[in-house]
């Protein structure tokens, strides 16, 4: 969707335009490494679309069960374009692993469509590390890119 070329699309296609824009981030701390890359990656993303970095806000849970409670927080305040959920989950040896995938998606969506406010979910859920740190960039590009996509859009409709 977003070609190759990532900085020539940002600035020839207005669904990328990031200028007046405010975006809220919300990230969680588990995983740390992971976590901390994804947002970086966003912001960075955010910056060169054109967003403002005094119109990013970003805050930080304990892990991804906590990003839905505060993606509400925000969103309530109701100064926001389109939020980020940014976190990591990866699968260990219990069932602990699906219960917080689940429920942290299932937690962001009904945020989202409770708000109608677009929420680029970019909780990566993986087997191992390495899959982790392979996802890190790219998902923290996207999610920003998806952001700023959907403001745009649901600001035309």
């Amino acid at each position: 969707m977003f070609g190759a070329d990532k900085g020539s699309v940002a600035s020839t296609d207005s669904r990328l335009n990031g200028k007046k824009l405010k975006i809220g981030i919300v990230q969680a701390r588990f995983n740390a490494g992971i976590t901390d890359a994804l947002a970086n990656a966003c912001k960075a993303e955010l910056i060169a679309m054109g967003v403002a970095e005094k119109s990013i806000d970003h805050v930080t849970v304990p892990g991804a069960l906590e990003v839905p409670l505060a993606l509400q927080a925000m969103a309530e305040k109701g100064s926001y374009d389109a939020l980020v959920a940014l976190g990591c989950i990866i699968r260990g040896e219990t069932y602990h692993f699906e219960l917080v995938a689940n429920e942290s998606g299932a937690g962001v969506t009904r945020i989202a469509l409770d708000y109608q406010l677009p929420i680029a979910n970019a909780i990566l859920t993986t087997e191992d590390m390495p899959q982790a740190i392979a996802r890190q960039d790219e998902k923290g590009r996207d999610a920003a890119r998806v952001a700023v996509e959907m403001a745009n859009l649901l600001e035309s409709i």
